[in-house]
């Protein structure tokens, strides 16, 4: 035992001291008191039931002092505070609750956007990035694009100052490959002319980016829009600057001797330049769509009652055809953009300058289209994707192809919304949009045959890549007002439950 001792103590010394203390001292320890707010309901609920015992268990009066005494003692018993005092708590801390619930709403999204201000931003920036497309058509059309050989996001934002800066520049350009084999008679002042173009184009790209991530960072920390569309917002900003890396190694495919083939023209890679084509346009369909929604949505929560007459004329089983034809035209027509810009990479259009015949027949010669100038493997497995891709006859051929049948769909396209049941169910906004499509097609049909017949022209040109994004926008429209957003549709039923009948 004397060998435990010491463990013993050590033992006692280490277990807190609570272990050591009776029962009755442990509750006599003074205990912590409750928060302020039980404190103050409890006095509330005291005060209360004394004073209705009071009023109604208060004995008669007599005339002996003993009675008197007692009710005296009673009445003193009672706390003697105002019930002001436990209002002026209760009203103080529900006032408390009340603000931290309207700041947390304040910090959720709402449910919906509506802001009129937030769908005009996005429309205005899709009508922004439709003027840098046709003015980036321009830079390519004079030949631009490769008068700047560096890539400085922040500190090219500023054209050459001084006569030394622009010399510099200028120096840097004689040693691209499009100065060598193109431009070796161009001078200073002919260079600062193309230098302006590609500048400009690149100061636009700055411009829309800043001008849609500011905003964005603006509405999403205001909460101005719903979840969603937030994140519809922070898609397109990468995609903005997804497309200015693009942009760039776009320009850079054009400044590499090595790209090209022995005694080709010095361009820009085309399927860089249909990449770069195409994040534009995606880019605008993305704002576009986004901005129409808004409007869209709003203008249907202001009459509701007239919306869900929309919406079961949409659900009518005669529509359902006509709105996968537009998906697969919205498809079709982007699909033509893109072989456009392959023939324009190529300089496809500058051959078999006639319509519709392409030679002496419709078609070029077989050997002519599948050549094996083309192929880079001894086994021939890439010849004819090589050739769709990269023979300029194959390429235009195929741009043709595409054309007709986009020109032919929206035909047949406004006949079907032109018969007995489709028409009668047919919203009138819809088949507006369907005869502005119609006309939309005819008019690029006509620059596209024009472009070529006369050998591509800057100005129409640039108007037959102005066109295809007008068409583009066509078939969003038509598309946008054949459906209605299932988010859409739950406000709408919402609204028509809460409203009084």
């Amino acid at each position: 035992m004397a060998l435990l001792m010491p463990g013993f103590r050590v033992a006692s010394l280490a277990r807190p001291c609570t272990q050591f203390v009776c029962r009755q001292c442990f509750r006599q320890q003074p205990q912590p008191s409750p928060p302020r707010i039980f404190q103050s309901l409890r006095q509330a609920r005291r005060y209360a039931t004394s004073i209705t015992t009071a009023s109604t268990s208060t004995p008669p009066r007599t005339s002996t002092g003993t009675g008197t005494g007692t009710t005296a003692r009673a009445r003193a018993s009672v706390p003697a505070l105002s019930p002001l005092f436990f209002s002026t708590r209760l009203n103080t801390t529900l006032a408390t609750a009340a603000n931290a619930t309207g700041q947390a709403s304040k910090r959720a999204f709402p449910e919906a956007t509506t802001s009129k201000s937030v769908a005009y931003w996005l429309v205005g920036s899709a009508v922004s990035v439709f003027g840098i497309v046709v003015f980036g058509g321009l830079t390519r059309l004079t030949e631009s694009g490769l008068s700047i050989t560096e890539w400085k996001p922040v500190t090219g934002s500023l054209p050459p100052l001084t006569q030394e800066h622009w010399e510099a520049e200028f120096e840097k350009y004689r040693a691209s490959p499009e100065f060598k084999m193109l431009n070796s008679h161009m001078d200073l002042t002919e260079f600062k002319k193309i230098y302006f173009m590609e500048w400009t184009h690149r100061l636009w790209g700055r411009f829309i980016g800043l001008s849609f991530v500011i905003p964005t960072a603006y509405f999403i920390a205001r909460r101005r829009v719903s979840a969603p569309m937030a994140w519809n917002l922070v898609g397109i900003s990468g995609l903005i600057g997804f497309q200015g890396f693009i942009g760039w190694w776009m320009v850079k495919s054009g400044l590499k001797d090595d790209l090209f083939a022995p005694g080709s023209h010095p361009r820009v890679s085309q399927y860089r330049l249909t990449a770069h084509l195409a994040t534009a346009f995606m880019c605008y369909s993305w704002m576009l769509l986004a901005g129409l929604s808004i409007l869209k949505t709003r203008r249907l929560l202001a009459n509701p009652s007239n919306a869900m007459k929309l919406i079961e004329a949409l659900k009518q089983p005669a529509v359902v055809p006509l709105r996968r034809s537009v998906t697969g035209l919205t498809a079709l027509i982007f699909t033509t953009v893109l072989s456009g810009a392959l023939v324009a990479g190529l300089d496809a259009g500058l051959i078999y300058n006639e319509f519709p015949y392409m030679g002496l027949g419709l078609t070029p010669p077989s050997t002519e289209l599948w050549s094996d100038f083309y192929s880079r493997k001894e086994d021939k497995s890439d010849l004819w994707w090589r050739n769709m891709l990269e023979n300029p006859s194959t390429v235009q051929l195929d741009h043709r192809i595409l054309a007709i049948t986009t020109f032919s769909s929206v035909l047949a396209l406004f006949t079907y919304s032109r018969r007995g049941q489709v028409q009668a169910i047919l919203p009138n906004e819809a088949r507006q949009a369907v005869t502005g499509m119609v006309h939309l097609v005819c008019l690029q049909a006509a620059l596209g045959i024009s472009t070529l017949i006369y050998m591509v022209p800057i100005p129409l040109a640039a108007a037959h890549q102005a066109g295809a994004l007008a068409l583009l926008t066509g078939v969003l429209v038509l598309g946008q007002r054949l459906r209605i957003p299932k988010s859409t549709l739950r406000l709408i039923q919402n609204k028509l439950a809460s409203s009084p009948k």
